[in-house]
């Protein structure tokens, strides 16, 4: 690839910007209309609670059945991400950046007193664009921060249907693509069948809706979450018959300690006598589960991610480092954010926290880290 088509590629196309902006306006009217289940989150500091319609999967599908429609009729391409992704790329990273300018505008110009909207202004402009200033921001009723992930999960989704579309029409469709495909699917449905999790998670309840999530959120997780098959896109990888069946366990168990954790905590908030495994669950200090994946590591959950993160990548051999950028990326990110909530649970739970962490040791590996 030239660099004069590379520069040309990543400039933003009227068809990227119309399918991205079409994209949006569905999701927005789709969550707004569509049932699902109302799920309350946190109780804030202000004792205000927001209220969440988790209807993200019936949206995801109508959405799929849709385009396949679409398709059929030759309304719309199949390729058509796969075709122009570059410049949808940069479509997106732009709306990204324009869409926090209005953040911060907004931000710097509230007056509310309300938890979810009081801005947090640092003085120092980096930090406050880059962090945020609102916790849940909101526009037309819709919460941005909980539209935003679930648009990214949907991209990539998207993004995944598109390479497999491009696969099958270049003759080039396969183990290796099945495998990454079956698993990016599964892993993305299983988010939305139990969206409600994603309520009580610390990107939710506590990190303000700045650049690092709303670029992580419409730009890193669709673009690079969808490598691999980009990758296998241009690339024939020969499997094993071993090699896949190890594959698929290196999945199941990231994703049964990845969920299997993240669903204990939620139920614990909701109900903290809820049994763990059988078991009544251990509490320091009446705060803090201690049972379950969070007896093993204090933070199980990444774990599980990680896991989850080398299963999409295995696929694509050990020919090039290319493909496992997202698993070794989540690795420095998870852990850096591990510090973050050490500290942060530290100065919250002050002598709780110091119990929980001499009762559970380990903070993402058990008997490693």
């Amino acid at each position: 690839m030239d660099l004069g088509f590379l520069l040309k590629a990543l400039i933003p196309s009227w068809n990227s910007v119309a399918v991205l902006m079409i994209f949006f306006a569905y999701l927005a009217v789709a969550g707004s209309i569509l049932p699902g289940k109302l799920v309350p989150g946190v109780t804030l500091q202000d004792g205000s609670r927001l209220h969440y319609c988790c209807n993200g999967l019936l949206a995801l599908l109508l959405l799929v059945g849709l385009l396949g429609v679409g398709s059929k009729v030759n309304f719309v391409s199949p390729t058509v991400i796969s075709d122009g992704g570059l410049e949808l790329l940069s479509a997106t990273f732009i709306f990204s950046f324009l869409a926090m300018m209005v953040l911060y505008a907004a931000g710097c110009r509230s007056q509310s007193k309300r938890s979810s909207l009081k801005p947090h202004i640092t003085g120092n402009p980096i930090h406050d664009w880059w962090y945020g200033m609102q916790l849940n921001p909101q526009f037309m009723g819709i919460d941005l921060k909980f539209f935003f992930v679930r648009a990214g999960m949907m991209g990539w989704l998207l993004i995944n249907l598109s390479i497999l579309a491009k696969s099958v029409q270049d003759g080039t469709l396969s183990q290796s693509m099945i495998l990454y495909q079956l698993f990016s699917v599964l892993y993305i449905l299983d988010y939305f069948v139990h969206e409600e999790y994603m309520t009580s998670t610390w990107d939710i309840i506590a990190e303000r809706l700045g650049f690092m999530l709303v670029f992580g959120d419409l730009v890193w997780i669709p673009f690079t979450f969808s490598i691999q098959g980009w990758w296998l896109l241009n690339n024939k990888v020969e499997m094993t018959t071993a090699a896949a069946i190890a594959n698929c366990f290196v999945f199941l168990i990231g994703y049964l300690v990845f969920r299997g954790a993240n669903k204990q905590k939620h139920i614990f908030k909701k109900n903290p006598k809820a049994l763990i495994w059988g078991k009544p669950p251990k509490v320091i200090g009446g705060k803090l589960l201690a049972s379950g994946y969070w007896g093993i590591a204090r933070h199980s959950n990444y774990l599980g991610d990680l896991l989850v993160a080398l299963s999409f990548s295995l696929p694509c051999g050990i020919s090039s480092p290319i493909p496992y950028f997202y698993p070794i990326y989540l690795f420095i990110l998870l852990v850096w954010r591990e510090r973050r909530d050490e500290v942060r649970c530290a100065e919250k739970y002050k002598d709780v926290w110091a119990e929980y962490c001499r009762l559970v040791p380990w903070r993402i590996f058990p008997y490693l880290y």
